[in-house]
């Protein structure tokens, strides 16, 4: 009798275990310090919503393999590749880089940079690229895709005895200044000391070509070998698309190509039309993926009214200041505005934008990416494709017209398997429509709410500055009058 009085206690106990609510993590909001609980938006908001799209079955598709049925048909102008396909969503794959066909100082330059394992985008691409195939990638960024072309263009360049009498043997097109610099440097660390002796003394006569994307002049050296499109869509959208089609009527015929995306689009798959003669190996890492975004970033928001919102941004920046950020702004002046403002009240800060020079731009990049903390303020010219290191914070001032350009930006942290970030993006209340799209696009965030109380008065500071612009208005002023 005692014994079954116990357990019915035990079960009851146990029961009242289960019922009881699991409470959510706990995190520290960025902006006031104050500790609240997690909730992702979009369960309850929107529930009711018509048109949204529903999230894939299964989660995060534990044991759910690559190039499903439908994928013939997102990107009909390319061939499925089975080779290398691994279960999991995980960049990283258990294939070393031992097992490829490579030569003996490739192979020796890679383990010399520490790695050891391939991710997903490079088990898939490179095979087919060393034995000559033309391959359409698309993976999400910061999934090593510089490496998966520039190893198999080194081997090119490597295997047939390349020097620098042939001419051009690779070009590589990328969409920005910034990220030609960084492919050009990824490219020579991987390089042999046979081919870095072509690489030396960079001009268009010798092995390799990396520009941005229209530099018509160089491109019509390729003698022959590889065309290397990198982040196409992002050169689509910079009207770049009548600069690629006079390139690709000046390069030779026989030629491999490779043509590597972010983000899949209907406008991408038109350009590779134009890119391959034939139909080329599409290999899509991230397809049937229940969130676009990596597992380690941490995605936020903030309603905030306009007149609040560089207040919040000051007290955010003010009590993160030991970290790595960096804030997007929507125009290059709102950038250099910005940057003076923060530096008037004694915020430290970098800025890079498209109407800098670009030896200014090269120099600040450079700056940002060797410091452990500081602030970057920068346009989406920094949003595509950039390795900068160990980033805390992308925070974006001005929300993107797209949420692929949101994904691309928080893109920056994050990086890498296993890698961790932080994202805030600022919204006024009248933008809270954004928050549909990156439901749609399967972007999980969730609400951060600012204390009034705690957001600092500058208005002292900014009347002192006003004041200031004023007398410059003024004597400027006198000094064309007399």
């Amino acid at each position: 009798m005692c014994a079954s009085a116990m357990e019915m206690k035990k079960e009851k106990k146990c029961k009242k275990r289960k019922d009881k609510p699991i409470p959510r993590a706990e995190e520290e909001n960025p902006i006031d310090g104050k500790v609240e609980k997690e909730e992702e938006h979009g369960e309850d908001e929107y529930q009711n919503s018509k048109g949204l799209e529903e999230e894939a079955n299964g989660g995060g598709g534990e044991g759910k393999g690559h190039g499903d049925d439908g994928e013939e048909e997102k990107t009909p102008v390319a061939k499925k590749q089975k080779t290398g396909e691994k279960k999991g969503f995980g960049i990283m794959t258990s294939d070393p880089f031992s097992w490829l066909p490579l030569s003996e100082p490739t192979m020796t330059a890679i383990k010399e940079m520490g790695f050891v394992n391939m991710t997903q985008i490079q088990a898939r691409a490179i095979p087919p690229l060393l034995e000559g195939k033309e391959v359409m990638g698309a993976a999400r960024t910061g999934s090593g895709k510089t490496l998966a072309f520039s190893i198999p263009a080194v081997e090119l360049l490597y295997n047939i005895k390349f020097t620098a009498r042939n001419g051009t043997g690779v070009i590589i097109i990328c969409p920005t200044r910034e990220l030609a610099i960084q492919a050009n440097l990824s490219f020579v660390l991987q390089t042999h000391a046979v081919v870095k002796d072509l690489l030396k003394h960079h001009s268009q006569t010798l092995g390799l070509v990396i520009g941005g994307a229209g530099r018509r002049g160089e491109a019509e050296h390729l003698a022959k070998g590889c065309l290397i499109i990198d982040e196409a869509d992002r050169i689509l959208e910079a009207n770049f698309e009548e600069d690629m089609k006079q390139i690709f009527k000046r390069l030779p015929e026989k030629r491999q190509t490779a043509l590597f995306t972010a983000t899949q689009t209907k406008e991408v798959e038109d350009f590779a039309r134009l890119s391959f003669k034939g139909k080329p190996i599409y290999i899509g890492v991230d397809d049937g993926r229940s969130k676009v975004t990596v597992e380690g970033l941490q995605q936020g928001y903030c309603i905030v009214p306009s007149n609040k919102r560089f207040l919040v941004l000051y007290a955010f920046l003010k009590r993160n200041l030991p970290k790595k950020i960096m804030v997007f702004f929507s125009s290059c002046n709102s950038v250099k505005y910005h940057a003076e403002l923060l530096r008037y009240i004694q915020v430290d800060c970098f800025d890079i934008h498209g109407k800098q020079k670009q030896q200014k731009r090269t120099t600040t990049f450079f700056d940002f990416c060797k410091a452990e903390k500081g602030i970057l303020l920068c346009t989406d010219l920094a949003a595509r494709g950039l390795d900068i290191p160990a980033v805390d914070w992308i925070v974006q001032y001005d929300p993107p017209d797209e949420p692929k350009e949101y994904i691309h930006r928080v893109g920056r942290t994050a990086r890498g398997e296993g890698g961790k970030g932080h994202a805030l993006l600022f919204l006024l209340p009248e933008e809270l429509q954004f928050l549909r799209y990156l439901k749609e696009a399967k972007v999980p965030v969730k609400e951060y709410e600012f204390n009034e109380k705690k957001v600092p008065n500058l208005q002292s500071h900014l009347v002192s500055l006003s004041v200031d612009i004023l007398e410059v208005a003024f004597a400027c002023a006198y000094i064309a009058l007399s």
